[in-house]
């Protein structure tokens, strides 16, 4: 499983940057979402 995990990090660095940020929004809207019922 490692192996495949480093091979995939290797092959794909290129759009990895893309992968997290997107990572990231998607727990950034998450965290939003569930925040949103307390604010009404």
């Amino acid at each position: 499983m490692l192996n495949q995990i480093k091979t995939a990090m290797t092959t794909n660095r290129d759009t990895l940057l893309q992968d997290a940020l997107g990572v990231v929004s998607l727990v950034v809207m998450l965290v939003a979402a569930l925040h949103l019922p307390g604010l009404i």
